[in-house]
């Protein structure tokens, strides 16, 4: 029987990125439990019993105005070869990940094949009694979710207690559990996208890479959140037309599109418990060198002040290389005997390689990826029902970077 949840609606923004810039981090959503509590980050149950179901629509628009462009040609059973390539591809990039339980190679099984749906609007919209608990990317379904400048966005359903359901979703086994990701695609003439085969031959019209742009919304399907890596797939802003992230994936580096920052994002929501490599952390706080300059700042909730920076990029780079490895979006902490959240400027760096030392940059977020672009960050960290008095205070950014050394 259907239960009626409370639901997180994650819409992942990719907007149209005219520059480079270079900052870091990796975040994931998160939901508060309807009884009180901390915030669980979101995520998939992968299980045997229940493999990660995953499907396309296959209805696109008329052959005047195409939404993707192929080699093949429109309206062939090839064309729906060709790009069921591209999202198979774009999957294999996550499944490629080594240290995770979504890695198709350790852990098989856990994910569905990939299906096609015929109907054009398969995708759920914001009704909650609409939600059919199916993931699924949708080519030709309008939404509000496009406003200027949105090539394509994610929603997330998640449950706020173990038991919930939505559609034909099996009941959730914990707070955060993914129940329904949707991906949809503009589709109104005003972007086009282009396969790898066709994007050489499609700069000309402004095509977006297909691969690229799917593979970041797929990243939100498994709870990741914006990154502030410029490298990163999970980057807020799209590349420009006729150019792609990364490196195309083979089939001996499936994940070859993803930055270390991506891989470490994974690896953190979907542990290996075989891993043994990836199993540092490096922990601590990020706060004012005068503590008066928080002062101004109202609570975060009764009893608590702002004690800490909110929203600082901690970025940990490889001492001997040079190489962004992971980083996080810190300013705040629960102890879940004393909830809610509090903001003390706490950062957590998981699942970094062991045997290395590392450089952290401590920076404000005043690049292209603003506080805006993490605004569902902030709000999985307080909930109006469970705990009406927590209010996540505004990203600071008022601060000069700071550099430091470490070792998990």
């Amino acid at each position: 029987m259907n239960r009626r949840t409370a639901t997180t609606f994650a819409i992942a923004l990719l907007l149209i990125c005219p520059q480079n810039v270079h900052a870091g981090l990796y975040t994931f959503d998160s939901t508060v439990p309807a009884a009180g509590g901390c915030p669980q980050p979101n995520h998939f149950n992968l299980a045997l019993s229940d493999p990660l179901n995953r499907r396309w629509s296959t209805s696109l628009p008329s052959l005047l105005q195409p939404t993707v462009l192929t080699v093949a040609a429109s309206g062939t059973p090839a064309q729906l070869t060709e790009i069921e390539g591209a999202i198979s591809d774009s999957f294999g990039a996550w499944s490629g990940v080594t240290g995770t339980t979504f890695n198709a190679t350790a852990y098989p099984g856990l994910v569905a094949p990939l299906a096609r749906v015929a109907a054009q609007n398969s995708c759920s919209d914001d009704a909650e009694d609409n939600v059919d608990g199916l993931n699924t990317i949708c080519f030709n379904q309008s939404s509000d979710g496009f406003t200027t400048g949105v090539l394509a966005f994610t929603r997330t359903i998640t449950a706020n207690a173990v038991g919930v359901t939505v559609g034909s979703s099996a009941p959730a086994q914990f707070v955060g559990q993914i129940l329904d990701s949707d991906t949809l695609f503009r589709n109104d003439g005003q972007a086009i996208y282009a396969t790898p085969a066709a994007l050489a031959n499609a700069q000309g019209r402004g095509a977006y890479d297909l691969e690229s742009l799917l593979t970041h919304e797929l990243g939100h399907w498994l709870g990741l959140d914006h990154s502030g890596v410029f490298r990163a797939i999970m980057f807020p802003l799209a590349p420009p037309p006729g150019q792609f992230i990364g490196d195309r994936p083979t089939p001996t580096t499936p994940d070859g599109p993803l930055a270390d920052d991506d891989r470490t994002g994974a690896r953190f929501l979907y542990p290996d418990p075989h891993d043994s490599l990836n199993v540092g952390a490096i922990r601590g706080q990020v706060l004012p060198a005068n503590s008066f300059a928080l002062a101004t700042i109202a609570p975060s909730s009764p009893g608590f002040s702002v004690t800490g920076m909110v929203g600082a990029q901690v970025v940990a780079v490889d001492a001997s290389t040079g190489a962004v490895v992971a980083a996080t979006l810190g300013g705040w902490s629960c102890n879940a005997t004393n909830p809610p959240t509090v903001f003390d400027g706490s950062f957590d760096l998981e699942r970094l390689p062991l045997n290395r030392s590392y450089n952290l940059y401590a920076e404000p977020l005043v690049g292209l990826a603003a506080p805006a672009n993490f605004s569902f960050v902030f709000a999985g960290l307080c909930s109006s029902s469970a705990s009406p008095n927590c209010t996540a205070p505004p990203v600071n950014t008022n601060f000069n970077i700071r550099i430091f050394s470490a070792s998990p």
